[in-house]
């Protein structure tokens, strides 16, 4: 009986890492369906049988992201609200287009780690490791071809320093894996966070936070 806490430490800890990725599916296919008057950890499946090709079928990417804004960038998702069949097949896509200098701010995936290739362009990216790895940057220049992995939660961005515009397609690992814009988050919740807060967790004055608050945060989405 003495071990028993320990087995019960091993299976918790196990449940806890099969619980922390999008469930498997159970069926050939489970195309999303929306109804607002249930909330689901995931979505509704489209009966099978009723189930086309054209429910497998995303055309979003056929265009570039307009990147005319702030951060002369454009992220087009292919999330399961954007593409249903995604829905249960843990995984999706992205298409990321570039201006010259354009910026793929810092952020995070909490729920899937990114595979990022490039088609078009140059682009510095990298992303940083936990507190338990000292927040090392591990930063990388990709070229046409290249393939870079950002593991899942860790903060990263893309930039691109050519002089041409750049186009990227990433695969996060999860049907939603989410985007948290670190600038967005801290700086333009609603409401937002006390400025005794932030003045203290980045040593800066009351002034700057106050101006960094009244600023315009471009959804990137």
């Amino acid at each position: 009986m003495k071990f028993l806490p320990i087995s019960l430490l091993i299976m918790a800890l196990a449940t806890a890492t099969a619980l922390a990725y999008d469930p498997s599916a159970l069926q050939d296919f489970c195309v999303a369906i929306n109804d607002p008057k249930v909330f689901l950890n995931g979505k509704f499946c489209k009966d099978p049988k009723q189930v086309t090709a054209d429910d497998l079928l995303f055309k979003g990417f056929k265009y570039p992201g307009n990147s005319a804004n702030s951060l002369e960038s454009k992220v087009t998702p292919a999330f399961v609200d954007q593409f249903p069949g995604l829905n249960t097949l843990g995984i999706s896509m992205a298409r990321i287009d570039f201006a010259p200098g354009g910026l793929n701010p810092p952020h995070t995936h909490p729920r899937g780690t990114e595979i990022l290739v490039v088609a078009e362009g140059t682009l510095l990216v990298g992303f940083i490791t936990s507190n338990q790895l000292n927040n090392t940057l591990l930063t990388k220049v990709l070229y046409k071809g290249d393939v870079f992995v950002f593991p899942i939660g860790l903060i990263h961005f893309q930039l691109n320093i050519g002089n041409t515009s750049a186009l990227a397609f990433a695969t996060p690992s999860s049907q939603n894996p989410g985007v948290i814009t670190i600038a967005n988050a801290v700086f333009g919740s609603k409401p937002p966070i006390s400025a005794d807060v932030l003045t203290k967790a980045f040593q800066l004055d009351k002034k700057v936070i106050d101006y960094l608050q009244a600023q315009f945060w471009y959804d990137h989405n």
